[in-house]
């Protein structure tokens, strides 16, 4: 059971194969579909002391059950909208209560 209101079903996406020039190519091989998860994109306006022009940086951030099985660098599709973003992390919160959801912190690239 998820703690956090789902706000769309996800699949998750793992492993390559190499193309015809020897690259890796990531495979669009689901090995969970249909996962509750609330997922939230959000902008944030980032300075640098080297650099102090502001830019906005787009982000993810997920939360999916709590044993779903989901690792850094897989990937996850959107089924509502068709979007695929990268796994960078993957953390939970500590609860003696119940399991807590996991949270996935989630880069997109399409």
């Amino acid at each position: 059971m998820m703690q956090a209101i789902a706000t769309t079903r996800i699949s998750i996406l793992r492993g390559s194969t190499t193309d015809g020039y020897g690259d890796e190519v990531d495979t669009d091989t689901p090995i969970a579909s249909s996962i509750p998860a609330a997922l939230t994109e959000q902008s944030r306006r980032v300075t640098t002391r080297d650099d102090p022009t502001p830019r906005i940086v787009r982000y993810a951030v997920a939360r999916v059950p709590a044993r779903t099985e989901v690792t850094d660098q897989d990937r996850v599709r959107d089924e509502r909208t068709g979007a695929v973003y990268i796994v960078d992390a993957v953390s939970s919160m500590t609860n003696p209560a119940a399991a807590a959801d996991l949270r996935l912190d989630l880069r997109r690239t399409t």
